[in-house]
């Protein structure tokens, strides 16, 4: 076999092709940073029953994580309350809970019995119906604004 005969431009090319090309796929794949590395939020099922008392009530809701990194739920806002505590239930008793977490791959469920959310000293009673904006803060991801409605005190949401 003959060796084949290059000029200088075509032996760079030659040199450089496959160190462009693997510095492309590098970069490629350097660049899918995906949801592994951070949480990827997500909130469904949320209501308010009407409170009984004009001053308290509760709520409740699933937060789910697709990402692949866990976070915390820290705060929630909303006009209706000034006043608004998270709250998880250990046997019979409720205790007052600084955060919430929401793992990984994973939900956090604020439900009847379980995790959730007190509000006190309300704006105004709530009646059947409304809805009432609530804006939950994570402990690394953006704030979420949710739409809450109010439904009856009776209400038990379908699974």
């Amino acid at each position: 076999m003959r060796p084949v005969k290059m000029n200088r431009a075509t032996a760079a090319t030659a040199t450089a092709l496959p160190l462009l090309l693997a510095g492309t796929l590098v970069l490629v794949t350097g660049c899918d940073s995906g949801s592994k590395d951070k949480p990827e939020l997500s909130v469904s099922g949320a209501y308010l029953p009407q409170p009984a008392m004009a001053d308290m009530a509760a709520a409740y809701f699933t937060v789910k994580n697709d990402g692949g990194k866990a976070d915390q739920l820290t705060k929630v806002t909303t006009p209706l309350s000034g006043d608004v505590t998270l709250h998880t239930t250990e046997g019979s008793k409720m205790k007052h809970a600084a955060k919430l977490d929401v793992p990984a791959n994973g939900t956090l469920s604020l439900s009847r019995g379980g995790n959730h959310l007190m509000l006190g000293k309300l704006d105004h009673k709530p009646k059947v119906g409304e809805k009432v904006e609530f804006t939950l803060h994570f402990a690394t991801s953006a704030p979420v604004k949710v739409q809450v409605p109010v439904e009856s005190a009776s209400f038990r949401p379908k699974d």
